[in-house]
């Protein structure tokens, strides 16, 4: 009886990744000193996106918080609305890492996987400058993101 029922159970097929993901760097528009990070995967249902920021005195070894991490897909019914959920919240990083899920799942169309630990007021930018660079680091993500989709 044990062997007819573990007969019946799904077998699973692995398959290898379909894309390697991207890593950037880029200077921060109007953040002097500070580089920005980005590690973009892109898979076939949805896209996986991390940011991160360091400067020139921090250390190699040094640790540095999680930030937020929040999951974006696009309204199905409204085209311009998305839907959003915080997984994990760092209150410094919360509203900047929805802010960008949000607008990417809006310009791509598909769902995505934020992760985030810039912590836009510890940047001293105006709102200004913190739009620019939040505007920088979409239009390279988008940029990026077309030139990695799996087949």
């Amino acid at each position: 009886m044990a062997t007819a029922q573990s007969s019946m159970i799904p077998q699973l097929e692995l398959l290898d990744p379909t894309t390697k993901p991207k890593e950037l760097s880029f200077p921060l528009p109007r953040a002097f000193h500070t580089t920005g990070h980005v590690h973009l995967t892109v898979m076939k249902a949805c896209t996986m996106v991390h940011l991160a920021t360091s400067t020139p005195g921090e250390s190699s070894g040094s640790f540095k918080p999680m930030g937020s991490f929040v999951y974006a897909m696009p309204d199905r019914t409204s085209p311009n609305q998305t839907l959003s959920t915080t997984l994990y919240t760092t209150p410094s990083s919360i509203e900047y890492t929805t802010r960008v899920a949000k607008i990417l799942a809006r310009r791509m169309q598909r769902p995505v996987y934020v992760g985030c630990s810039i912590d836009p007021n510890g940047l001293g930018q105006t709102v200004e400058e913190e739009m620019e660079g939040l505007k920088y680091i979409v239009d390279l993500i988008m940029e990026n993101c077309n030139d990695a989709k799996p087949e």
